[in-house]
């Protein structure tokens, strides 16, 4: 079926964007702003196709691009934590990075094809019409997208951690003066947030295309802050949006396929003109974004001695 296929190409696009977007919101909740996800994800495709090739097994390279992504978020936190560097600057120095450093690992890689990972293919629900391909016929990375919303939602709203993580994003004074570790959490949020990012970017090189391309997680760590935004820093609404964008991108895919007479370049642009259209949207509805806003987001923390 033509709508069961365009449902299942939309989930894989949409996927990496949900992943690396709720690390990010992690980390934003905690107070810090990282822009370097871009850079975390194409390290983390590299690493887990890199991986993958030397051993044959797109499990490890998953295991290879979450700790890839981790590993490369930590200069991150020891240039904005430790040495309190500025988090705006410090964040696009990790992207150009990240883009420049995958580009060298990944030359010897060029043209040679990937596995991709399994699907997971559940009994007797995956028989099910329609849903079960959609649902029950998916590979691991699309399962632990969900699980990841499911458990960051509990996490922050639900556990004792969770509500110091937040309050460490709101007032990370009151917090220190409480005696809540702040950098230590900041340190914690800011590597699983590079965790999250490098597992979307294994996602993009192991089942998205099977390959390893240079830059090829073209722009989609930009749409991942943007979805932060979004979704007013609340994990189901970062779900929506990121099978919303998810679906922008599918379909100026399927709308130079049909042969319209709109220039390509436009139709490839789409994605990106719609996180600004979103994020001007969004804009004009002050009250709510100030309200979900960590207050102490970008800002640095020195403890006092």
């Amino acid at each position: 079926m033509i709508i069961e296929a365009i449902i299942l190409t939309v989930i894989t696009a949409a996927t990496p964007l949900v992943i690396a977007a709720l690390g990010e919101l992690v980390t934003e909740r905690a107070g810090v702003l990282n822009l370097g996800v871009e850079g975390m994800m194409i390290m983390g495709a590299v690493g887990a196709f890199a991986v993958m090739q030397m051993t044959g097994s797109p499990y490890l390279g998953i295991l290879a691009g979450i700790a890839t992504g981790a590993l490369f978020s930590l200069l991150f936190g020891f240039l904005t934590l430790t040495l309190v560097a500025n988090q705006v600057a410090t964040g696009l120095a990790l992207t150009i990075l990240g883009l420049g450093v995958s580009g060298n690992i990944g030359e010897a890689y060029v043209g040679q094809p990937g596995i991709k990972l399994p699907q997971i293919d559940i009994p007797l629900l995956g028989d099910l019409p329609v849903i079960g391909p959609i649902l029950f016929k998916q590979d691991l990375v699309f399962y632990l997208s969900i699980a990841l919303v499911l458990g960051v939602n509990w996490f922050l709203f639900k556990s004792r951690t969770g509500l110091k993580l937040r309050a460490i994003g709101d007032s990370h004074g009151s917090a220190h003066a409480l005696g809540i570790p702040v950098i230590r959490t900041r340190y914690l949020a800011v590597m699983f947030g590079g965790a999250c990012a490098g597992l979307a970017g294994a996602q993009l090189s192991l089942v998205y295309t099977p390959q390893w391309v240079e830059n090829m997680s073209a722009g989609r760590g930009w749409i991942a802050l943007a979805l932060v935004v979004f979704g007013s820093w609340r994990p189901w609404r970062v779900l929506a949006g990121g099978y919303l964008f998810g679906a922008v991108t599918i379909g100026q895919l399927h709308a130079q396929a049909l042969g319209l007479a709109i220039p390509s370049q436009f139709l490839s642009s789409l994605p990106y003109a719609a996180t600004i259209v979103v994020l001007i949207i969004i804009s004009h509805n002050r009250r709510t974004t100030l309200i979900n806003t960590p207050a102490c987001l970008g800002k640095s923390f020195v403890p006092d001695r």
